[in-house]
């Protein structure tokens, strides 16, 4: 089965996406399309280079009209952003850089599902629906998933446990005002604070909720003042998001999409819980939450909404 991807954006995420996609063979065809073509072209070649001890793929640079019958769209265009910048102060000059793409991208691949990467991930999110006339379930932004993926690693360093045995996840923006609900996580299916209880005395940890979240809401400020940009682990989150695409498996994702009502929230893009499938957004999950971590989910939208709302699209 061919399972054709565009990635939109050349620079270190967008590159990293495309490696780590041919490693993992997650793709039979990736398109790589670029403002700078040469940069595109270099990419798409040191990348195929490699093909030949990985799975079989075509790899190449083109333009938008090669995105033609792409199964997954990925949007990683725009400025990135610099250490000490917010997320959100990106966002009038990527929402002008993702205005003039829309119309390119979506004439050729008006099936596909769209995975908004660029930041902010939410406010580029909510203008690809606004302005691109497709389906909402057909968008997505990749949202707290890079963001559930720090706090399940930093959980498993705190426990020293298998982070294949840590459930919890982040919701809100994917950004200062995200949250982790802590009433949802659990380990083995164990309750976060009952685990601990479990443990012999002498192997229990000191737990520190308010500093594991902080950890994960600024850890990529963090890295980003270390190293420069983050490129890693979001690619990996983002190929994620597509095999669960491809699988066609439903699967529960912190995808950020377009909200309807739940929690008393709507016209808005964030994260919660998401069934994704082959059809991109299959439904929302009402996910029980405490009062106080509804509240923390609404302040969220409020602060997205009030972006949005000193935004130009």
């Amino acid at each position: 089965m061919s399972n054709k991807v565009t990635i939109i954006g050349a620079g270190s995420v967008g590159a990293t996406i495309a490696y780590t996609m041919v490693v993992n063979g997650v793709a039979s065809e990736i398109v790589l399309i670029d403002i700078n073509e040469n940069k595109a072209q270099g990419e798409a070649m040191d990348i195929v280079q490699g093909v030949p001890f990985c799975s079989p793929v075509s790899i190449y640079a083109g333009d938008y009209s090669d995105a033609k019958d792409s199964d997954i769209v990925i949007l990683t265009s725009g400025m990135p952003r610099k250490a000490g910048q917010s997320r959100l102060e990106l966002a009038q000059v990527n929402v002008d850089i993702t205005k003039s793409i829309i119309p390119s991208i979506v004439k050729y691949a008006p099936d596909a599902i769209y995975i908004i990467v660029s930041n902010p991930i939410d406010i580029l999110t909510y203008q690809f629906f606004k302005t691109s006339g497709l389906p909402a379930n057909h968008i997505l932004g990749s949202g707290t998933t890079l963001d559930t993926a720090r706090l399940r690693s930093r959980i498993s360093e705190t426990f020293g446990i298998s982070q294949q045995n840590v459930h919890a996840c982040v919701f809100g923006e994917h950004g200062d005002s995200s949250f982790v609900p802590w009433s949802l996580a659990n380990i083995s299916n164990i309750p976060i604070e009952q685990y601990v209880q479990c443990l012999p005395a002498e192997k229990r940890p000191e737990v520190d909720y308010a500093a594991i979240e902080e950890y994960t809401r600024k850890s990529g400020a963090k890295i980003i003042a270390n190293k420069g940009a983050t490129f890693y682990a979001i690619a990996i989150s983002v190929c994620h998001i597509c095999k669960c695409i491809f699988s066609r498996i439903d699967t529960t994702l912190t995808v950020s999409t377009l909200m309807n009502g739940e929690y008393g929230i709507d016209d808005v893009c964030l994260s919660t819980l998401v069934v994704v499938g082959k059809d991109g957004a299959e439904s929302r999950l009402a996910v029980p939450l405490t009062p106080e971590e509804e509240a923390k989910l609404r302040h969220s939208a409020d602060c997205l909404k009030n972006i949005i709302n000193g935004i130009k699209f």
